[in-house]
């Protein structure tokens, strides 16, 4: 039992930067992709990380 509780929080913090680019929707998808492929290296996975956390782009049109 303690092995399988064990094995959900890993993945939980392996699929992290994924769960928190689709909470913001914010590249989900890339994220995804990168944290799939390359998250178990641990560069890989602060990229993914990066990318989850960081600002949305402002879509709002200049004012002049």
């Amino acid at each position: 039992m303690s092995t399988v509780i064990g094995l959900i929080i890993l993945a939980v913090l392996y699929f992290a930067p994924s769960i928190v680019a689709w909470s913001r929707h914010h590249q989900a998808m890339s994220v995804t992709v990168v944290n799939l492929f390359f998250g178990w290296t641990l560069i890989g996975w602060v990229i993914a990380l990066v990318m989850a956390v960081r600002d949305k782009p402002d879509r709002r049109p200049a004012v002049r």
